[in-house]
């Protein structure tokens, strides 16, 4: 079906493209277009019929993949390219007949309402991504439901799991559309990861008759990815991860403490696989340089100041006793922490034999880091309201007065607008089905009506402060930490309580934070803004539900599922997302904070961080009025800084180390000296990075894995041959497979 007027107000239809209602951020700029064609149909059957069926297609996959040993995220870019060459075949074959249908009055529609555009190229898009927050694969709350059953080995019912999963997707679309003109209407607010979205599908709808168009380098770059794929993702996994420190000094344990890409400081480390280099932050190509220079001088003062000091030099917290890099749990002696023993039949902490097995150990990375990230979460709340308090409370007062609009904005006026009474109504229903969980089915989740309220106020407290960084940075500061803390604080020993308050706080704002980043993508594409919402919401249910199907067929089918232990040998499905999870839903929930920061336990002093988070930003706010000729006091940005390493673990040196590189080359010295390079390819040239790596690990998943077909020689083994970097070095301690000192 299609209407060429669905949603436009008669309003005028040329804009004028003035020089001082241009976007004030020159990337926004370069890539895009200042023009918009509201006559192009978007509600039409081809969107419809290609973005359920994209929805569907990369839910399952997704949710599939995330429990292999090698978890492969196929992203919206796949989609993109996929559903291109489908569309325009729709296009010339579909019938072009126009009816109507009863009770639409004289409005005319047609399967085929002319040639497929980029507006419903878009909405497909984002139809499929719906539900996934920043691209992630599948639902978050889907590893609530793997560790009760998989890790816990206890009962969660489908109904509930299914509400659990749809509340937490939904939630935060309620405060994301309130918070929208203060996130998506102002210029400043210009969400870099957009901008791939935007120069990839300029790049294949438009007509370029340049001899290298961003359409036919984007297919050259796609399948050079595509093809190179192989060889790291197959015939010579070692290229993965070079750690050539350890080849040098292959017995010294130093060495391989410093130089392990994987489980140690990474120094010198490095790879040639795009999805090592991409992985956890994102692509490189994406990020502005102030944003990587912020992330590099994080992750610098981390591995290589801090840990070095508090391991080599004071050996804090018993450093020695443990591997200098690992997110595993540990007793006194460095042995492996066995979880399972303090466990007891009603699901909570058995206190007696906990006492008696010991305090948990964390290495002296990870504790670290656990520090860094309670500085990291407060300081966004200081940053933003110093550095961005005054450009919120002036949009504050513009949305009620016509104010001052860039291109873009003004554009997007001539759309009829989405009703507030929508996203109140989508927040009240979801917080009355996520009650009658809490209330009603408490004995599955453990977590009580008030922690759901406590939850949401914390999300809706971060969703404009983090989604500013996020706007302005590509970097998102998380809540899963601070949420963990709280909850652990308030009701120890019910680990399950402890993950869903995280979900209910985190993942809500996530997807608050997603909701926001498509909008500001269909605000730079000229999308009308009811058929975004209504993309964005039903594709977030049908998501949710693939996703709980696809995990409840696994869970029921595959015999120890996630149980390394009791895996067969070499078996795919160890599930290492969910190992993270669990151990997380250890430390918070079921041990609780106070038995590991707070006074019962080995960490109390790390709760200073929050103090140095909170105050960081005043320090940098008074630099920057002291010193205002210095642009460079400007650039620090705290929340980056601090937030740099919070994807460590799973991420760890290797990934960061190639990630800072790229970034700097593409966005500081590209950028500067070849701009119009940079402003027709970069970001194409990311998209089809994403794009080729995905299709090959797709096919790689279905032609050879499934079969088992594998390699056998020195460069198939992925391991990077660091294998004394997991040992501790203190006198004494004896662990399987290290020396003793």
């Amino acid at each position: 079906m299609a209407s060429k007027s669905l949603e436009i107000e008669p309003a005028q239809r040329g804009i004028d493209d003035d020089d001082d209602n241009v976007s004030p951020i020159e990337e926004v700029r370069l890539t895009v277009s200042n023009e918009d064609d509201p006559s192009l149909p978007v509600w039409t059957f081809r969107m419809w019929f290609l973005g359920l069926l994209s929805c569907v297609l990369l839910s399952f996959l997704n949710t599939f993949f995330q429990y292999r040993t090698e978890p492969l995220v196929i992203s919206m870019i796949s989609v993109q390219v996929g559903t291109l060459p489908i569309g325009r075949f729709m296009a010339n074959v579909l019938p072009t007949t126009t009816f109507r249908i009863p009770g639409f009055g004289e409005r005319e529609f047609s399967l085929n309402p002319g040639p497929f555009n980029m507006k419903e190229h878009v909405l497909i898009s984002i139809f499929a991504n719906a539900g996934s927050a920043f691209g992630s694969g599948a639902a978050y709350a889907i590893s609530i439901v793997d560790i009760i059953r998989a890790f816990y080995r206890r009962k969660i019912s489908f109904l509930a799991s299914w509400i659990l999963v749809i509340t937490t997707q939904v939630l935060g679309y309620g405060w994301a559309g309130i918070l929208r003109k203060y996130l998506v209407d102002p210029a400043q607010m210009w969400w870099p990861s957009s901008l791939v979205q935007v120069s990839l599908f300029r790049a294949m709808h438009e007509e370029d008759n340049r001899r290298m168009s961003r359409g036919k380098f984007f297919l050259i770059a796609l399948i050079c990815s595509f093809s190179w794929y192989l060889i790291p993702g197959y015939l010579f996994p070692l290229l993965s991860t070079i750690s050539w420190v350890c080849w040098a000094f292959p017995k010294s344990l130093t060495a391989h403490q410093i130089g392990s890409g994987v489980q140690g400081l990474g120094l010198g480390s490095f790879s040639l696989d795009w999805s090592v280099i991409a992985s956890y932050l994102g692509s490189p190509l994406i990020s502005p340089f102030f944003a990587i220079v912020n992330v590099a001088v994080g992750y610098v003062l981390l591995l290589y100041v801090l840990i070095p000091i508090a391991y080599w030099g004071v050996n804090l917290y018993d450093a020695k006793n443990f591997p200098i890099f690992s997110s595993h749990l540990y007793n006194a002696h460095g042995n492996t922490y066995n979880v399972s023993a303090i466990v007891n039949d009603k699901f909570e902490l058995d206190l007696p034999t906990y006492e008696k097995q010991g305090r948990i150990y964390l290495s002296v990375f990870f504790a670290l880091s656990y520090g860094i990230g309670f500085a990291g979460i407060i300081s966004t709340l200081t940053h933003v309201a110093l550095f961005n308090g005054r450009d919120i409370y002036a949009q504050f007062r513009a949305s009620y007065s016509t104010g001052k609009q860039d291109i873009h904005t003004r554009l997007m006026r001539k759309y009829k607008d989405i009703p507030s009474w929508w996203f109140y109504v989508m927040l009240v229903v979801s917080l009355i089905l996520a009650l009658i969980l809490c209330i009603f089915m408490i004995d599955e989740i453990q977590m009580p009506w008030w922690g759901l309220i406590l939850a949401a106020g914390l999300a809706v407290t971060f969703t404009l402060p983090v989604s500013v960084i996020t706007a302005t940075t590509n970097q998102s500061p998380g809540l899963n930490i601070i949420t963990e803390y709280i909850m652990g604080v308030l009701l120890p020993g019910r680990p399950i309580a402890n993950v869903c308050f995280k979900t209910f706080g985190y993942i809500s704002m996530s997807q608050a934070i997603s909701f926001l980043s498509d909008f500001k993508l269909g605000h730079y594409m000229k999308i009308p803004p009811r058929s975004m919402f209504i993309v964005q919401f039903i594709g977030t249910i049908i998501a949710g539900t693939v996703n709980l199907g696809v995990a409840w067929w696994l869970l029921n089918t595959i015999e120890n599922i996630c149980q390394d232990e009791l895996l067969p040998p070499n078996s795919p499905w160890t599930c290492p997302g969910d190992r993270v999870f669990f151990d997380a839903s250890v430390i918070w929930g079921l041990v609780g904070p106070r038995r590991i920061f707070g006074r019962l336990g080995n960490y109390p002093a790390l709760n200073w961080f929050f103090l140095g988070g909170a105050v960081g930003p005043v320090i940098v706010w008074l630099m920057q009025k002291a010193f205002p000729n210095q642009e460079w006091i400007s650039l620090i940005n705290l929340p980056v800084l601090l937030g740099a390493t919070a994807a460590m673990p799973p991420a760890t040196s290797v990934n960061f180390n190639c990630w800072i590189v790229v970034g700097t080359i593409f966005n500081y010295f590209v950028f500067k000296y070849r701009k119009n390079w940079w402003q027709r390819y970069n970001y194409v040239l990311s998209a089809a990075l994403d794009a080729g790596l995905a299709f090959m690990g797709v096919v790689l998943y279905f032609t050879l894995t499934m079969e088992d077909i594998s390699l056998s020689w020195w460069g198939s083994d992925g391991g990077e041959r660091c294998e004394l970097a997991t040992c501790p070095t203190a006198k004494g301690i004896v662990v399987d497979g290290c020396p003793v000192f």
